[in-house]
């Protein structure tokens, strides 16, 4: 039998032992095959109840009559043993090391051939106001993580977002920028692109809380504390939640601000060219940020040209009797046959909604592409709005509806706590990225090690291991808890960090350097394995499984801790085993072909959540 890999192997063993023992045909691919639990003797577990009925035998008798097939088929297998309906089963040190030489003929291990289908994921999706920050970071790693699994699964990904380019946030940028600026811009200050206009979306904040507070000191707003405040309420906490009031009744910024969006909805020139100013500012930041994160788009979509889609599919599916329309003309979906409310879709006077812009939105990017998949890289706050989008889908029968998935998840806070984009107190991302780089080079300055390298090459060095630090700290936990994200603690090189995993491939690739110019001077044939050189083998055995786990769970933390694991378990080999002074040739070939794959998966694993590996640290 051609060697496909031990589990794969054993699959087709059982199914051609009970083909052979019972006459009877099962598929290989859906035998059930997990690691053998610590408390037993074995290395993979068969599970023989799904065939006892179908097999009409007991799993006493199933798994003594295949124990001694496979032990009769395949040199491979040298023990088992039966546990109720578990077959536990051994192999032996060659199957092992045939596994190695399996991996090392695959540069591409664990990844699986093109299966035709498309899949598309949306994540980052940012508001042309302000620039991106710690939130939108977990966001993109998250969703560029996602990708690169789905890439390793064998299909071709198409990565997009919306880009919230309209509405009364961005045209608060334009107002103060139009305002204050006299003139000023990213080069005369120096700033980048979406920093910039950032900078004019806090002023315009300032402007608005130094404008409410002076109107508190009219006789209009004591006048209305009197007569609309609870009984002791104090003027701070009402005129505290009067905010948004005042802003749509008093407020002449807020008319203003709001006369600007009715003119650039009309199509008002003067409006529209301010408008693209700004946002060709924000878009040239934004691009800067993404290539320092190492991420591209396929194709994004803007909400200037989305917020009009979906009307159609709307008053279509009214017509069949989908939805219905309420006598102020407004058109709802009712949902509460599933335990969800009435949700509007389109307003009386013909306007869309954001649920109705999202129905558009799917469906243009099903006729763009096609995707089997279509996934939402979407914060938890936002989880009941595509319960009910994904639902009005199914109900539409749109044909790529089963396929759609939020990937939500928690938010992301620092030591020192939560973040407000208005006040100005949010970590801009590139600030952050900055800083674990500065972090990473001032740790590894401390180590030492590097002082031979050439200034560019340290530098280089530093950039791979505090945006590794970064990204696998943020990638690691499971998506849908929130978490704290310290900077410092991020490149400790004794930690579940990534510098940790680094660490790992850089200790190999330096063994490498030293033996380059040494042949595998023995066979490893012969060679008796140690535990935690076949632990090693094992783990890099299950990379394919921890691959499809992680796709069918939209969840990169399983591709990280994996990765973890590796390096953990690399890391106690290399204290226990000598390499470079093996206690034979026979030992010597076989770590050095050893370490060499378990530094390619260690790569291939990292580059799934867009880690570099540096060479040296």
């Amino acid at each position: 039998m051609k060697n496909k890999g031990i589990i794969v192997d054993l699959q087709q063993l059982v199914a051609d032992g009970i083909a052979n023992i019972y006459g009877s045909e099962i598929e290989a691919n859906k035998v059930v095959v997990n690691q053998t639990k610590k408390e037993f003797d074995g290395d993979y577990t068969v599970v023989l109840f799904p065939y006892v009925k179908q097999l009409k035998t007991s799993p006493q008798d199933l798994g003594e009559k295949l124990m001694g097939y496979l032990k009769e088929s395949s040199p491979k297998v040298v023990d088992g043993s039966l546990v109720s309906g578990f077959l536990n089963i051994q192999f032996s040190d060659q199957a092992w090391m045939d596994q190695v030489e399996l991996i090392s003929e695959n540069p591409k291990y664990g990844s699986r051939a093109d299966n035709g289908e498309t899949f598309m994921i949306e994540f980052s999706s940012p508001n042309t106001n302000k620039p991106l920050h710690l939130g939108h970071i977990r966001n993109i790693l998250l969703g560029d993580s996602c990708a690169r699994i789905y890439d390793a699964m064998g299909y071709k990904v198409i990565i997009t977002q919306v880009i919230n380019d309209r509405g009364i946030a961005v045209c608060k940028s334009m107002y103060a920028w139009q305002k204050l600026a006299d003139g000023e811009t990213p080069a005369s200050a120096n700033m980048k692109g979406d920093h910039f206009v950032g900078k004019y979306y806090v002023k315009y904040n300032q402007l608005l809380a130094e404008e409410y507070k002076n109107w508190q000191q009219t006789d209009e707003a004591k006048s209305l504390y009197k007569e609309t405040a609870k009984e002791g309420q104090s003027e701070e906490v009402y005129f505290d939640f009067y905010k948004n009031k005042y802003f749509n009744e008093y407020s002449k910024i807020g008319a203003d601000t709001k006369a600007m969006l009715l003119k650039w909805e009309a199509g008002d020139e003067e409006t529209i060219a301010l408008w693209k100013k700004l946002n060709d500012w924000v878009y040239e930041g934004f691009e800067v940020t993404y290539e320092n994160l190492g991420v591209k788009f396929t194709k994004n979509y803007y909400e200037s040209e989305t917020y009009k889609l979906g009307r159609s599919a709307v008053e279509e599916n009214l017509a069949k009797g989908l939805f219905y329309k309420e006598e102020d003309g407004s058109i709802w979906v009712n949902l509460e046959d599933i335990g969800m409310d009435k949700k509007i879709l389109l307003r009386s006077d013909g306007t869309s909604l954001y649920m109705t812009q999202d129905i558009g939105t799917a469906n243009t990017r099903y006729k763009d592409f096609e995707p089997s998949k279509m996934v939402y890289v979407v914060g938890d706050e936002q989880d009941y709005h595509f319960k009910v989008l994904f639902e009005i889908l199914k109900r539409m029968e749109e044909p790529y509806a089963d396929g759609m998935y939020h990937l939500s998840y928690g938010m992301v806070d620092l030591p020192s706590g939560k973040m407000k984009s208005r006040e100005g107190t949010v970590v801009d991302a590139d600030d952050l990225l900055k800083e674990v780089v500065t972090i990473a080079g001032n740790a590894s300055k401390e180590f030492g090690g590097l002082e031979d390298l050439p200034e560019e090459e340290q530098n280089e060095i530093f950039r791979k291991v505090g945006l590794g630090a970064l990204k696998y700290q943020l990638i690691r936990i499971n998506p849908r808890k929130r978490i704290t994200f310290d900077p410092e603690s991020s490149v400790d090189m004794h930690g579940v960090t990534g510098p940790y995993i680094q660490n790992a491939y850089v200790r190999i690739q330096s063994i490498l350097r030293n033996v380059e110019d040494q042949a595998e001077e023995a066979s490893a044939d012969t060679y008796k394995l140690f535990e935690d050189e076949k632990e090693l083998i094992i783990l890099m055995n299950q990379y394919p499984s921890v691959i499809k786990e992680s796709a069918d769970s939209y969840d990169p933390s399983v591709v990280a801790n994996f990765s973890y694991s590796l390096a953990k378990a690399f890391h106690k080999f290399y204290q226990e085993r000598s390499l470079l002074n093996a206690e034979s040739l026979e030992a010597k070939s076989f770590r050095i072909k050893l370490i060499r794959e378990v530094s390619k998966v260690l790569q291939l694993s990292m580059n799934l959540l867009g880690i570099e590996m540096p060479k040296r640290m």
